[in-house]
């Protein structure tokens, strides 16, 4: 029976560490899962790959596929949009494959809302003082900014409810360890097709 591959959004506060569990479970499970390519309307950088890095559209072409519901997110960030192509997903998952998307809690909102049969998995860190010491790790924030994230961290916390899963990053290998430990679970999930896998076994006694 070819089942239809699962959908996994994984996000959390800026911080988490969810970009690190992501990469770490593709050095695992990369043959399986499929990283859903975003569609952007800035221009290419050096080395980036049409299809592979970004889907490149002109402004034009990107509210038009707005317009049409052709998005599972989108959103813009300064003068450029950003989306996920909805056809891209769904049709890696009608093959069968796993398709990871990671992303911001707000493009999950939006995800959720026009694919609920997803896998939400939210990353948080070990402890809020955790989390503030990994952004100033960063070396790239102002004490403004700092205080901006991590506030919006604080009120980011409370969205976990709208998910199906969290991971606490404490680290990476034992956090990854449960990330694969969620999708071997959902693969093997009693849906609503399982009675072509019933019919598989009954079959066997012919």
């Amino acid at each position: 029976m070819k089942r239809r591959g699962l959908l996994l959004v994984v996000s959390g506060p800026s911080g988490a560490g969810k970009g690190t569990i992501c990469k770490e479970l593709l050095s695992r499970r990369g043959d399986s899962i499929t990283v859903s390519v975003s569609a952007t309307t800035r221009s290419p950088r050096a080395g980036e790959v049409e299809g592979v890095n970004y889907f490149f559209l002109d402004k034009e072409k990107f509210v038009d596929m707005v317009a049409a519901g052709e998005f599972l997110e989108h959103a813009q960030v300064y003068d450029n949009f950003y989306g996920t192509p909805m056809k891209f997903v769904m049709d890696e998952l009608v093959r069968g494959k796993n398709v990871l998307l990671e992303i911001d809690i707000q493009g999950a909102m939006q995800v959720r809302e026009k694919y609920p049969e997803g896998v939400y998995i939210f990353v948080l860190p070990p402890s809020m003082k955790e989390l503030k010491n990994r952004i100033i790790g960063r070396g790239s924030e102002t004490a403004e900014s700092l205080e901006k994230r991590f506030s919006s961290a604080f009120s980011e916390i409370d969205f976990i409810k709208k998910y199906d899963y969290y991971i606490i990053n404490d680290k990476v290998d034992k956090a990854t360890d449960t990330l694969t430990s969620i999708i071997d679970a959902e693969s093997h999930r009693v849906v609503e097709n399982i009675e072509e896998l019933i019919n598989e076994f009954k079959g066997e006694r012919e």
